[in-house]
């Protein structure tokens, strides 16, 4: 959270892009500003009424008199930023999220929940990566070559036909399995391309 503030703080960069975790840790990632603004909005909200005791049991223990201001002061700029935070978290002009996923049914349904969440808590999502997608190989006669690859294309197949049916109204990009690593930057500027122009990836 303290890296996120930053960089929306610094405005160093045209794009800042967060490779998250799986589904479960992403979603706990993206409600956390909101559970911190509840909890910071409730402190604060108790301080007229609290306050007087608090500074007074700070006195018996030692603490300075301005500790409870300073505490104060400190939660108030802490909410503040998070705020800030949450807001651009839910601006769909700032953030995107991009789901990638791969064509199988475990993916396929952690998709739909994350989607689902990130509707539900007001985070622009319409854009869907599908990975790894196997294209069998094929002799002169157009007869593929491997069984198992065959086997797993037409697996791959069946669950394309649900993504598209489900995310008609998404960008949804299928990117196939690679020979190599995307490593280096030659490879991440050739793997972008991919990205923008989707017919590279029918070669």
């Amino acid at each position: 959270m303290i890296n996120f503030s930053r960089l929306i703080d610094s405005l160093d960069f045209d794009v800042v892009i967060f490779d998250t975790a799986p589904t479960g840790h992403t979603l706990r990632l993206l409600q956390f500003p909101t559970l911190l603004e509840k909890a910071f909005g409730k402190i604060l909200s108790l301080q007229n009424t609290f306050g007087p005791m608090i500074s007074q049991f700070s006195g018996l223990f030692g603490m300075g008199g301005n500790s409870m201001g300073d505490m104060m002061e400190k939660l108030t700029s802490t909410l503040d930023m998070v705020k800030k935070m949450n807001a651009q978290f839910k601006d769909p002009d700032v953030t995107t999220f991009v789901c990638v996923c791969i064509a199988e049914f475990l993916s396929l349904y952690e998709t739909e929940r994350l989607i689902q969440e990130l509707t539900k808590q007001n985070i622009d999502t319409h854009n869907i990566i599908v990975n790894q997608l196997l294209i069998p190989d094929k002799d002169a006669d157009g007869h593929v070559k491997c069984k198992k690859c065959s086997s797993r294309a037409s697996i791959q197949a069946k669950y394309l036909v649900e993504i598209d049916e489900l995310y008609e109204d998404f960008h949804v990009i299928k990117l196939p399995i690679l020979e190599t690593e995307v490593r280096g930057s030659a490879k991440i500027k050739e793997f972008s391309e991919r990205l923008v122009n989707p017919k590279l990836n029918d070669q």
